[in-house]
C-alpha cells in the first residue's frame, strides 16, 4: 500500500485524537488509511522486581518459570487489547467516512516499527504523548521525539482533544532553501486545499525578510491559497506560539532540520519545549 495515512495508536487519552486527524488527512489526501499498534512486551519489564539473586537455586528456578508464565500471560493480554484497540480505532474512522481503513498489529519497539514501515508511508499521525505518559501534561512522549530524528515522511502530532478541520495553518519560515521547499509542498498539498495560510518569520524586519516572505505568500497565492504573513523579532518558541493564539491558527507547519534558529528547533531540547508547548496540531516536514 504505497503512500498511505499511517496512525500509530495506543491506550493513551490521545489516540482518538489520532483518529480523527488521520481520517481527515486520509479524505485530504485520497490515500489509503492504515492503522498500527505496537505490541513491546518489554517496556514494563524495569518496573518488575528482580529477586532471583536472593533465592536459593530451587526457589528461584520454581520463580523464573512462573514469570514466564505471566509474561506469555502478559504478551497475550498486550495482544488481545490491541486488537480492541485496533477495531475501535477502524470503527471510529468508517464513521469519519473511511470506507475501508486497515489495521496493523505488530511486535517490537514503536520507532523501530514505524522505521520499518516508513516507505509506504505519505504521512504519519501520531500523539502528543503515549500510552505510559498519559497523566503527565508537561511530558513529550520520548518515543515522539525519536520518530521526529529518525523518520524521513511527515509527521502529524496531535494533542489530546477534540477534532477540528484545519481552516488556518500557519508555517514557521526562514527563508532557507529547505523553508522554501516547505513553502512548496504546502502550497500544492491537497491536505491544505481551501485553507488559509500564514507565514511567520522570526527576526528582525529586513528587506531579505521582507523579500523571503513576499516571495512565500507569493507562491501560496498562485496555487489558490488566501495568505498573509509577518516578520516578528523575539524568542521563537514564544514568538510562534503567540501569533498562532492572536491569529486563530489550528495546525502549524514546520521544517525539520537545518542550521537556523527556526530549523534548529527540531534538533536538541528546542524540539521538546516547542512540541511540549504546542496545544494544537503540528505537521513536520522533511
Amino acid at each position: 500500500m504505497s503512500g498511505q495515512v499511517l496512525a500509530a495508536i495506543d491506550g493513551s487519552s490521545f489516540s482518538e485524537s489520532v483518529c480523527d486527524y488521520a481520517a481527515w488527512a486520509s479524505q485530504a489526501l485520497n490515500a489509503p488509511l492504515v492503522f498500527v499498534h505496537v505490541v513491546d512486551n518489554h517496556s514494563q519489564a524495569p518496573e518488575d522486581p528482580n529477586l532471583s539473586g536472593s533465592l536459593r537455586l530451587g526457589a528461584r528456578e520454581k520463580l523464573m518459570e512462573e514469570l514466564s508464565d505471566l509474561d506469555e500471560q502478559r504478551a497475550r493480554i498486550n495482544r488481545e487489547q490491541g486488537k480492541l484497540m485496533l477495531e475501535a480505532a477502524k470503527a471510529r474512522a468508517i464513521e469519519d467516512g473511511i470506507a475501508d481503513p486497515a489495521t496493523r498489529q505488530r511486535n517490537g519497539t514503536l520507532v523501530e516499527t514505524l522505521v520499518e514501515l516508513e516507505s509506504d508511508v505519505r504521512l504519519l499521525v501520531m500523539g502528543k504523548r503515549g500510552e505510559t505518559a498519559d497523566q503527565a501534561s508537561g511530558h513529550l512522549g520520548s518515543n515522539l521525539e525519536r520518530v521526529v530524528r529518525e523518520m524521513h515522511r511527515p509527521i502529524l502530532m496531535v494533542p489530546r482533544g477534540g477534532f477540528k478541520a484545519p481552516a488556518k495553518v500557519m508555517m514557521a519560515f526562514d527563508g532557507s532553501k529547505t523553508a522554501r521547499k516547505g513553502i512548496e509542498m504546502l502550497a500544492k498539498s491537497p491536505l491544505f486545499s481551501g485553507i488559509a495560510c500564514h507565514v511567520v518569520i522570526v527576526g528582525a524586519d529586513t528587506g531579505e525578510n521582507s523579500s523571503q516572505l513576499e516571495w512565500a505568500l507569493a507562491t501560496l497565492r498562485e496555487a489558490g491559497h488566501e495568505a498573509e504573513g509577518a516578520i516578528r523579532a523575539g524568542e521563537v518558541e514564544a514568538t510562534l506560539h503567540a501569533y498562532a493564539k492572536d491569529n486563530g491558527i489550528d495546525m502549524m507547519v514546520m521544517g525539520a532540520y537545518g542550521h537556523s534558529r527556526i530549523r534548529h528547533l527540531l534538533v536538541g531540547s528546542t524540539t521538546t519545549d516547542m512540541l511540549r508547548k504546542s496545544t494544537i496540531p503540528v505537521l513536520i516536514l522533511r
